[in-house]
């Protein structure tokens, strides 16, 4: 009896010594994978710094010249002195440049689903100007109020011969930087698809899928629309950089496929940005600049409330409150503080501030539509990965 209690005791201790044994070796296990994850970490950030600093020690000219620059630029902002009108005026001209950008990369990122800022904010702007030059007979809007708030200039000028090319040199910067930052936003769907090109990973985009879809059916291809994508993407593939110019100067709602197309065919950034820059900002900006300040021209507008006037029934009614807001904003540019404007203006005002808040609105509702069937996309792909899997 006591051997086999002396021998179940012995047993209890060889197991527990075994079950001991068991969890040291399990930490020490984990220790040592965790020890493993740590030395890859840090041979990744060594590495990660390494290349970083290397680089910029390669750039060390333009790296000092940056920091250079920026020290500067700093001193001048914070220094009380008289350079401090200049350095307003290069604050304003930033700011205002930035915010024309700002509006062209919200205009055109999004595959096709921006918002429309051209004719919400810039069309509009150029408009205004257009006949606020043909009304005062100047551009020489005085500084401030202008770009916030469009006065004829208080002093008597000599009436000058308003041309297109003077109201063209007045919107020229914001156009321009507007058309900037449209090229700018035109850079996500380059980047997705060459990063898809070179990893060979799915980019999950439905825009992407689309194009690789075209892609593979482009010989029995019949309806309009596919066709036009496939000239757009055969022109951008086969002419290069003149092809990229041509579909960006153009305004027309295939130019996404060409960011597409450019980087799933791998062509250079500079060539695609480079066309893309010259064709938005420079060629195409100058042809809608053109086309806004024909249409509201003084004569032309003039002509369009007469031709208002001649709509059986309701024209007589539709061409007053247009003939009121025309009077209202020529009376303003000369008397801003005078009371017509006000009630002229309201009916027309209301109408574009809604339309305006109602874009909006649909703009901020795309985004989020298409994050929710992203991440739904993503959860049906992971349970049927993990299905397949059991």
């Amino acid at each position: 009896m006591k051997n086999d209690t002396k021998l179940q005791k012995i047993s209890i201790s060889n197991k527990f010594c075994s079950f001991k044994s068991s969890i040291h070796q399990k930490i020490l296990k984990k220790c040592i994978s965790v020890s493993i994850k740590i030395f890859y970490l840090f041979i990744y950030y060594y590495y990660y710094y390494y290349f970083f600093f290397n680089r910029l020690w390669q750039r060390r000219g333009v790296v000092f010249l940056s920091v250079v620059l920026f020290s500067l630029f700093s001193m001048a902002y914070s220094v009380e002195g008289e350079h401090q009108q200049y350095v307003q005026y290069l604050e304003k001209k930033f700011l205002w440049c930035a915010y024309w950008v700002g509006l062209g990369i919200l205009s055109s990122v999004g595959l096709g689903t921006g918002l429309h800022t051209f004719l919400l904010y810039l069309g509009p702007h150029i408009a205004s100007v257009t006949l606020a030059a043909y009304e005062c007979g100047s551009v020489n809007f005085p500084e401030p109020p202008y770009p916030a708030q469009i006065m004829c200039p208080e002093e008597e000028v000599l009436q000058e011969s308003i041309s297109l090319w003077t109201i063209m040199s007045k919107v020229r910067l914001e156009a321009c930087m507007w058309g900037a930052g449209t090229a700018i936003g035109e850079l996500p769907p380059y980047f997705m698809a060459r990063a898809a090109r070179l990893s060979g990973a799915d980019p999950d985009d439905e825009d992407y899928e689309e194009f690789e879809e075209m892609l593979e059916q482009a010989q029995s291809a019949q309806d309009f629309a596919t066709r036009g994508k496939l000239a757009v993407q055969n022109m951008v593939q086969k002419v290069g950089f003149f092809g990229i110019l041509a579909c960006a100067s153009i305004p027309n709602p295939l130019f996404d496929l060409a960011g597409i197309t450019c980087g799933h065919f791998l062509i250079p950034f500079w060539t695609f940005f480079g066309a893309t820059l010259i064709g938005k900002a420079i060629i195409k900006m100058h042809i809608q600049k053109l086309f806004v300040i024909i249409t509201f021209s003084k004569h032309i507008v003039e002509q369009m409330v007469s031709l208002i006037g001649i709509i059986p029934g309701i024209g007589a009614s539709l061409q007053k409150p247009f003939r009121e807001y025309l009077e209202a904003q020529r009376a303003k540019l000369h008397n801003p503080a005078g009371d017509g404007a006000a009630a002229g203006e309201s009916w027309l005002s209301w109408v574009f501030e809604k339309v305006v808040l109602v874009m909006v609105c649909y703009f901020i509702l795309s985004i989020i539509n298409s994050m929710a069937q992203s991440y739904a996309k993503r959860l049906q792909q992971k349970k049927y990965s993990e299905e397949k899997m059991k």
